[in-house]
């Protein structure tokens, strides 16, 4: 697996070259579904066929399940999240009062967790936690991306900009690298997709499970051997800002499905 890593490694560096792009005009805007196959397509658009609707109706179920020391389901104070959820995942991250820092939709479930429900918060990457996020996040699907209009989150978009163009790893490759510069060529014999996150969290292929932008991010930074952030980290959240940022007006796909 790591010599496979390796090359792959190797290939994005020559693919991948040197210049770092501004952005992505908005009339060039594409989502990763628009890069797939006909055939995976199809597997995202029919919900009997998609396997990530499989974790939309576990997080049904945990939505109406009480948790915690209160005794509360999410039910309990948020009622029918098809109301009440809807158009909460085009506007996140959002700004947390109580931290004064963006928190991503799996943090809010988890802070909503541990501060309303007294329950202790779901590990990253667990089944439970990417239900709920997932089924939560497809009160939103066909809605535009929206991110907050709040000035207290400028610096911290300007920080996922920034990291997003910066080079890292021992391949000395940026984000931008591969998915500004070089959106639509191959890598490895897949298509270089933008990088709009607009169907997390999604079924990939290659995981043969659901899984959260953070994990993709984290795949990324292995890819170019750098040392990843760890889940959960403020720098995964302030990535995600400047790519919500970026996929404005861009629909909701939750849950996608990709190679």
């Amino acid at each position: 697996m790591r010599a496979l890593w390796g090359l792959a490694g190797i290939i994005a560096a020559f693919v991948c070259g040197l210049a770092i792009a501004a952005g992505i005009e908005d009339g060039e805007k594409r989502s990763g579904f628009d890069f797939m196959t006909p055939q995976t397509q199809a597997l995202q658009a029919d919900d009997m066929s998609n396997p990530g609707m499989l974790w939309v109706l576990q997080g049904e179920q945990l939505w109406q399940q009480a948790e915690g020391r209160v005794g509360v389901a999410c039910s309990g104070c948020h009622g029918d999240a098809s109301r009440t959820m809807r158009g909460v995942a085009t506007r996140h991250p959002a700004l947390d009062e109580a931290t004064e820092r963006p928190i991503d939709l799996a943090g809010r479930i988890n802070s909503c967790r541990t501060r309303r429900q007294q329950a202790e918060p779901l590990a990253p990457e667990s089944d439970a936690l990417l239900a709920l996020t997932t089924y939560v996040a497809h009160q939103s699907r066909g809605m535009p991306i929206t991110p907050a209009a709040d000035s207290r989150l400028a610096p911290f978009r300007d920080n996922g900009r920034r990291l997003f163009q910066s080079r890292i790893g021992q391949l000395d490759l940026a984000c931008a690298s591969c998915h500004n510069d070089n959106w639509g060529k191959r890598l490895g014999g897949s298509v270089i997709p933008q990088a709009h996150p607009t169907g997390y969290p999604l079924y990939r292929l290659e995981w043969q499970t659901v899984g959260s932008l953070q994990r993709r991010l984290r795949n990324c930074m292995i890819g170019v051997r750098a040392e990843p952030f760890a889940f959960g980290a403020p720098e995964l959240v302030d990535l995600e800002l400047y790519l919500m940022e970026q996929a404005r007006g861009l629909p909701i796909e939750t849950p996608a499905v990709r190679p």
